[in-house]
């Protein structure tokens, strides 16, 4: 649909708004940690948390709900203080799938104190990102909303290798485990989006969680990136908006790009995660509960 070399974009936008494509993994082995009990909440209370979300509570099909404490998503995690990472252990984080890509993650490194660092996935590959188009002069909101939507069409097969360790982690029960990209909106919202689906949640609430975004996703606590600044300058405020935000559009045309797909999807999960029905019902015996 568009390209441009990644060099020429303003990192900041390009990571809170768009799809990104793989190369090859870089895989961290997980170390054993152990959760303490903790407090149901939504966000988390972390003085440089982006988006920082449990995903516990959603109630599923079947009448349990999910576990608190085992599941989040999240931004990028660089601003997080001494007071953050004291949270995070308390809490047993024992595996992170970061979803950011090579430059991003240097851009903005995460500083885990020593001893304390979760088992971290993460894939060295480079921005491939379809751009041109959202840098049109004079672009609407609604135009950059609709390219938005088209560019979720392509995220969950580009990122199924990432979608689908993040699945075995749960699996082998490396967990309390979270997720994240860099505004942990788009490619984060996604995954959270598969996930809750995968453990029974009905569409409606996981539609509920995406959305959440637009209220806890702050843009001003991204790494400042003067690219970005000098490309907010070029487009209006409406198109900024769709870009920066999240849309149910988005997420339903990543989904029914999946359900046109041969085999639907079942299929998508079967064949391109590795979730077929054996390890979905081991997934809900282990992150769902009876309320």
């Amino acid at each position: 649909m568009f390209t441009l070399a990644t060099r020429r974009l303003p990192l900041a936008l390009i990571a809170a708004a768009l799809p990104l494509s793989l190369t090859h993994a870089q895989v961290a082995q997980p170390r054993a940690a152990q959760a303490a009990p903790v407090a149901q909440q939504r966000v988390l209370p972390l003085e440089g948390g982006q988006n920082f979300r449990d995903l516990g509570g959603y109630r599923a099909s079947d009448g349990r709900t999910v576990k608190w404490g085992l599941l989040y998503r999240s931004g990028a995690m660089n601003n997080l203080t001494l007071k953050d990472y004291e949270t995070l252990r308390a809490r047993g984080i024992r595996s992170v799938c970061d979803f950011r890509d090579t430059r991003e993650r240097a851009a903005a490194p995460v500083q885990w104190p020593a001893g304390a660092k979760p088992a971290v996935f993460a894939d060295d590959y480079e921005m491939d990102s379809n751009f041109r188009a959202l840098m049109k002069p004079g672009l609407t909101g609604e135009q950059a909303a609709a390219l938005m939507a088209e560019g979720y069409r392509d995220i969950p097969l580009r990122f199924a290798g990432q979608y689908k360790r993040m699945f075995a982690q749960l699996a082998a029960g490396n967990a309390p485990l979270a997720f994240n990209c860099s505004a942990g909106k788009d490619r984060t919202g996604v995954a959270a989006a598969l996930l809750l689906t995968a453990l029974g949640v009905p569409y409606a609430t996981v539609m509920e969680d995406y959305l959440l975004s637009n209220q806890y996703f702050k843009p001003d606590r991204m790494k400042a990136d003067p690219q970005a600044a000098e490309f907010a300058k070029r487009v209006s405020p409406d198109a900024l908006k769709a870009m920066m935000g999240v849309d149910r559009r988005y997420l339903d045309a990543a989904f029914d790009a999946l359900r046109s797909r041969p085999g639907g999807l079942e299929g998508y999960y079967r064949n391109e995660l590795g979730v077929d029905d054996a390890m979905r019902k081991a997934l809900r015996a282990r992150y769902l509960e009876r309320a």
